[in-house]
């Protein structure tokens, strides 16, 4: 039997999920079709259901489509329900639709066992209040930072979610124009898609500490435009987002297959990914 999953986002095409899950399913020795699928908000919840009826296993959920996927499940974990989106669902044999949420656990996988970065303790700022930030929040605040930060440039909307999540912890919200009033931080995390679109962000300088992590989500092969920004302003480590993506669809498997790949065996096997 071939287990059959798809990526559903809206632009799909550049996506490397299948070349990943079909490693995975090489390592674990399990038969895995995996594919793109292209969607618009209007047509989401359609090609979703679509897939559940055509003996598809279970989905991930890409950009624009994490909150809005919300509204499709038939149950939430308590990871997706925390972060108000999902990027993974599970179509169970009863039948429904099970949200959840890989994408903190899956950036904590790799600051600890790429990076050897521990958050805890750490002044953290996070760029961007929209549903990356929403995504990763929860897990990032369970290692208990000294320090989170949520900048945006929507002053307002960055103090909404620091509101959501402060039950978790102490949560401070600043604009890009003010964030040269903080004390530098230790691990930078660029949550905006200014990666995807080219966008320089307007940041001051002396944000960075002298050992300080600059994190970009966005996976690219090249720099991206904080990439470039984060190494001319002082930061001691520069990475994208690759190894999150990795990881949190190694989470997202186990979901489906009930086994972790070896990820450290998988990285190898994707270097062509990265040329």
């Amino acid at each position: 039997m071939i287990n059959r999953y798809t990526v559903i986002g809206q632009p799909i095409a550049h996506s490397v999920s299948p070349d990943i899950h079909h490693v995975f399913g090489d390592l674990t020795q399990r038969r895995i079709q995996y594919t793109r699928t292209e969607a618009t908000e209007a047509t989401f919840a359609q090609v979703v259901n679509e897939w559940k009826q055509q003996g598809g296993l279970g989905c991930n959920v890409t950009m624009p489509f994490k909150t809005l996927a919300m509204d499709v499940v038939d149950r939430v974990k308590p990871c997706a329900r925390r972060a108000g989106a999902l990027n993974t669902i599970f179509m169970h044999k009863d039948g429904s639709l099970v949200g959840y949420n890989t994408d903190g656990s899956g950036l904590l996988s790799d600051l600890k066992t790429t990076m050897r970065v521990d958050p805890a303790g750490l002044r953290v700022l996070m760029l961007g209040a929209g549903g990356a930030s929403r995504g990763v929040l929860g897990p990032l605040m369970d290692r208990h930072p000294a320090a989170m930060v949520i900048a945006n440039r929507t002053l307002s909307k960055a103090r909404d979610l620091a509101e959501q999540f402060d039950k978790d912890g102490t949560l401070s919200a600043t604009s890009y124009e003010t964030l040269a009033d903080e004390q530098p931080f230790d691990l930078i995390i660029n949550a905006t898609s200014s990666g995807l679109s080219g966008e320089q962000l307007t940041l001051p300088s002396g944000l960075f500490t002298e050992d300080a992590l600059a994190y970009d989500m966005v996976y690219s092969n090249t720099d991206t435009p904080f990439m470039t920004w984060a190494r001319a302003n002082g930061a001691s480590q520069v990475v994208d987002g690759f190894g999150m993506l990795v990881e949190q669809a190694a989470d997202a498997f186990v979901i489906w297959q009930g086994v972790r790949p070896k990820t450290r065996l998988v990285y190898p096997r994707l270097s062509h990914l990265r040329q």
